[in-house]
């Protein structure tokens, strides 16, 4: 049977499972649909409201200060509360909604299936980490119907209304297929774009699933994009609501239309609830699907006279949990650890133990490098690069022990080369940079403490606890630069109504609960935010920690020239001391920073320099910064450092705010490093 035919009988039958299960519901959704005209918005669960509403204020997915004006007019109890809190979020969207719907949009494709030389449309698929795609069993039966089959990204029309050019990508079924027919699912991987065969999720983003609840109640409407009958991309908003929740599907009213089959289901802050799957078609006493007009429908009729009622989708936590239990190689399970903490899928092997219940993950932390390992040293530049006077320095942050200083340093290379060819500019060669390496020496020198291996649930108790240096004086500046950081982005003074402090993490410590602000408003986990600062913290109260990085870098340096200085996270605070410690025949023409926590008093009064003064030997400063990038908390910098500096605001991946290689594919940042690189040395 040729892919198409398998996907129609298969489609069939999961339709007349869809109406079954519509029947078997029908007196819970007329419960529903009492309470709703009776007026209540929100007919679920006391447990289900209050799970949902403290997923929200954790992740500042609602206006505290609109919280607090809908629930203090007057004394409520918790549940009434709750449903204030619900119907807020529901009514009034941030600005944010509409470029994270867009962003979610890009990591939706349509599939087709290649067939006796035509190309038919099947139905959609969207990303889940950086290689593998969901979708539908119905739509990709097996891994043979998945090898006729392609992917197109970017099938859509432009804000004129255009047609824009897709990106097409083949399937690899071989390289990682699951699929399960009771739950409709099939999770791809995806060949890479370009000669370097990136990951597909490194240019169009993915969606991270979690399995933990809170994130849809009974009334809730939900999103839907997708390629209905082929079409380019559309979405579903609005007019559209939960009606059901089953143990495995979700049923809610939204316009949909076959070739929707694999579309994500959002809710309204573009997290992934459901796996579309199936319309429910009206039926009569026999279990008959019914045509619009009342008659039996049958197959000739097409779709598009079936009297459609509602829709099915497939819960993200139950595909999760049916992923969490399958006997994978090696390889398979590498590839689903990357769907992320939340996900609950990691491996032992990756640090986390898998999760077949909608559990916190756990996490273990990096450990130093053993004493065994060849020691790794940076990077010098090939001579004659940018004519020999003129030297790009690439400064790493944390977190790169172990790494290959090589591999390092073509990654940055090859963001940067992004942003160059977008800003018109010749891209660079690796071997052209200088790539100072002292992320072994980092771990070496930081106490035994904080170097153990912690294994740890992943919440914002944990990661604060674990994570909070061993010295009293580290661990000082670790409370001030959480402390200061969470104050810059509006966390709620205690003491509060406890009304107004409805959905808050209970205060069990000021730093658990100063991460957990952190965590929820950006697009960062806890315990990335906890490990940034704690070394931030360790390597500004030990001078011998900050002298071992310092001699470290110093080794892999210019003694001569005009230095071009690009740098990120801890990076940037180590490159602010180097530039005091440059050799008298080294000038830095430019320096650019990147996710960068200089913008906080508890971090730039503790610099070499003594404040937040611009080096003298610094000619040229550019700072970029995503607002979604919690380790970038106190930029702008221009508010508190002197003058020549510039800032640029960039709006990074959501699963890649602080990645250096998405600040530098920017073409307002590249262009800022480019031009420096293109300039003829000053004469001396």
């Amino acid at each position: 049977m040729e892919a198409k035919d398998r996907t129609h009988e298969e489609r069939r039958r999961q339709v007349e499972a869809a109406a079954g299960r519509y029947r078997e519901t029908s007196d819970e959704r007329r419960a529903v649909e009492r309470q709703q005209d009776a007026g209540v918005t929100f007919p679920d669960s006391p447990e289900a409201l209050a799970a949902r509403a403290a997923r929200l204020l954790d992740r500042h997915a609602v206006s505290p200060a609109l919280v607090v004006e809908a629930v203090r007019a007057e004394p409520l109890a918790e549940p009434e509360a709750y449903e204030r809190i619900l119907g807020a979020s529901k009514e009034l969207q941030a600005w944010s909604f509409l470029p994270r719907g867009a962003r979610a949009a890009r990591t939706v494709a349509r599939i087709s299936v290649r067939d006796g030389g035509r190309e038919l449309p099947l139905g959609t698929g969207f990303l889940v980490s950086p290689s593998l795609l969901m979708t539908n069993h119905h739509v990709l039966t097996d891994a043979e119907a998945a090898r006729q089959c392609f992917v197109e990204f970017d099938a859509q029309v432009t804000v004129d209304n255009a047609p824009q050019p897709p990106t097409r990508l083949d399937l690899d079924p071989d390289g990682f297929f699951v699929a399960d027919e009771r739950l409709d699912f099939a999770l791809v991987r995806v060949t890479g774009t370009g000669p370097e065969g990136r990951p597909p999720g490194e240019t169009f983003g993915w969606n991270r699933l979690s399995a933990q609840g809170g994130k849809l109640v009974i009334g809730e409407p939900v999103n839907v994009i997708g390629h209905p009958m082929g079409r380019l991309k559309e979405i579903a908003v609005r007019d559209n609501m939960l009606q059901v929740r089953l143990d495995d599907f979700l049923h809610y009213k939204t316009d949909t239309e076959p070739g929707n089959s694999g579309s994500p289901v959002f809710n309204d802050q573009w997290e992934v609830v459901a796996l579309h799957h199936s319309g429910v078609p009206r039926t009569d006493d026999r279990g008959r699907i019914l045509r619009l007009d009342g008659q039996v429908w049958e197959p000739g009729d097409g779709d598009d006279a079936i009297d459609w009622v509602a829709n099915e989708g497939v819960r993200v936590s139950s595909i999760l949990k049916h992923l969490a239990v399958l006997a994978l190689t090696s390889r398979q399970q590498a590839l689903l650890d990357e769907l992320g903490p939340e996900s609950g899928l990691r491996s032992p092997q990756a640090g986390v133990s898998p999760a077949v219940a909608a559990a916190a993950p756990v996490v273990t932390a990096p450990g130093p490098a053993p004493e065994s390992a060849v020691t790794r040293r940076g990077l010098r530049a090939r001579d004659g690069a940018f004519g020999g006077h003129r030297h790009l320095v690439f400064l790493h942050g944390r977190s790169q022990e172990g790494k290959d200083p090589e591999k390092l340093r073509r990654e940055w290379a090859a963001g940067l080369n992004q942003g160059l060819v977008r800003a018109g500019l010749d891209p660079i060669d690796p071997a052209d940079v200088w790539f100072p390496y002292y992320g072994d020496r980092l771990v070496q020198a930081l106490s035994p403490r904080e170097a153990l291996t912690r294994v740890f649930e992943s919440t914002a108790v944990a990661a604060a606890e674990a994570a909070a240096p061993a010295s009293p004086g580290a661990h000082k500046v670790y409370e001030d630069v959480l402390g200061e950081a969470a104050a810059k982005w509006d966390l709620p003074p205690e003491g509060l109504p406890a009304a107004e402090r409805l959905g808050l993490p209970e205060v069990v410590g000021a730093l658990q609960r100063q991460l957990g602000w952190l965590a929820a408003r950006s697009d960062l986990d806890a315990w990335t935010i906890s490990l940034v600062f704690r070394d931030v913290a360790g390597y500004l109260d030990d001078q011998g920690v900050r002298g071992d990085v310092l001699d470290c870098v110093g080794e892999t340096m210019p003694d001569a020239g005009e230095v071009v200085l690009v740098s990120h996270s801890l990076g940037t605070v180590v490159g602010m001391d180097l530039i005091t410690r440059l050799a008298p025949g080294v000038k830095a023409v430019h320096l650019t920073t990147a996710g960068s926590p200089l913008g906080l008093d508890s971090v730039y009064r503790r610099l070499l320099v003594g404040g937040p003064k611009r080096p003298d030997k610094v000619a040229d400063w550019l700072n970029a910064w995503c607002p979604t990038d919690a380790v970038a908390i106190g930029c702008p910098l221009a508010d508190d450092w002197a003058d020549g500096l510039m800032d640029i605001a960039v709006l990074n991946a959501r699963d890649r705010a602080h990645s250096i290689a998405e600040y530098l594919s920017h073409a307002e940042v590249a262009a800022g490093i480019g031009r420096h690189l293109r300039e003829p040395a000053v004469s001396r």
